[in-house]
């Protein structure tokens, strides 16, 4: 076993981690303030990976204004889902809407599918961030390393925004109760629609992050939406600083599982899922 595989994987559990971690943030964005469980979540991470490769493709517009463009494009396409759809189901069971979510998961990734087949779509770096960096001990490509600082740095803010700020007391002041916040002049529903589509931005905004990496394919959110729930139970549902702490974590333990015991790197996330759930069935940051 060499130094140099071992560093290796571990950048590999850092860049899964830096997914896992955006898109479960999304998810516990949703969760936690609007009470929706969120199955469109992959198929909205697919959707932002296939508006980058438009706007490259189509309009010339590269991967920094893709940056910029796909997680509004994205988290408008959310608000319209919001307000037509998921609006109608806050007062009933869970179960309606994971289920409406899921229906409309099959319905985009069956679309592109027919459309674009099954192979995925080639998407260039940008090439400011093309080559790799020498460290000694392994060679570090620059794009990953973008990858991992840049999906941090958006964590680590989304965290501030919501636990930190004036707008984000509202907004769990809202989920509590929000015929209250409506009294103190708030347009609660405006907030709420709003608060579905930064969320679903950020699944736009992985989106374009794992183009480059993964390709772009119809399937890429399917493959990935099932283990990013497990990290969003993990860490605590609607737990910001739980999606963060597991997303990340949990990458680096499915790298390490790769390199000692690769036969269980494809379960190990569920067996410590099971795990918690038995012990703290909240989640490691949830609350009763």
């Amino acid at each position: 076993m060499s130094t140099q595989a071992l560093f290796g994987q571990l950048l590999i559990g850092l860049i899964n981690g830096s997914f896992y971690a955006l898109l479960s943030l999304g998810l516990a964005v949703i969760f936690g303030l609007l009470n929706i469980i969120n199955f469109t979540h992959g198929a909205q991470y697919m959707l932002g990976a296939f508006v980058a490769y438009f706007l490259l493709n189509k309009a010339g517009l590269g991967y920094w204004w893709a940056l910029a463009v796909v997680p509004v494009l994205v988290g408008v396409s959310g608000m319209v889902v919001e307000r037509l759809m998921l609006r109608h189901l806050y007062r009933l069971d869970h179960l309606y809407g994971l289920l409406l979510t899921f229906g409309l998961a099959l319905i985009l990734e069956g679309i592109f599918r027919n459309e674009f087949g099954s192979a995925g779509l080639p998407y260039s770096m940008p090439e400011s961030l093309t080559g790799v960096y020498n460290l000694g001990f392994m060679y570090l490509p620059i794009y990953r390393a973008w990858v991992i600082v840049a999906s941090l740095a958006i964590c680590l803010g989304t965290w501030f925004l919501i636990e930190r700020t004036k707008l984000g007391a509202y907004l769990r002041a809202a989920t509590e109760n929000g015929a209250l916040v409506q009294a103190f002049g708030v347009n609660v529903p405006r907030m709420i629609t709003l608060t579905y589509g930064f969320g679903v931005g950020l699944a736009g905004l992985a989106g374009v992050f794992a183009a480059p990496i993964y390709q772009v394919s119809p399937q890429m959110g399917s493959s990935l939406i099932i283990v990013v729930f497990a990290v969003v139970v993990i860490g605590g549902m609607g737990s910001i600083m739980g999606s963060i702490v597991t997303g990340f974590g949990l990458g680096v333990i499915e790298g390490l599982t790769k390199y000692f015991y690769p036969e269980a790197s494809s379960t190990v996330i569920f067996v410590i899922m099971a795990i918690v759930l038995m012990i703290r069935p909240q989640g490691l940051f949830g609350q009763r």
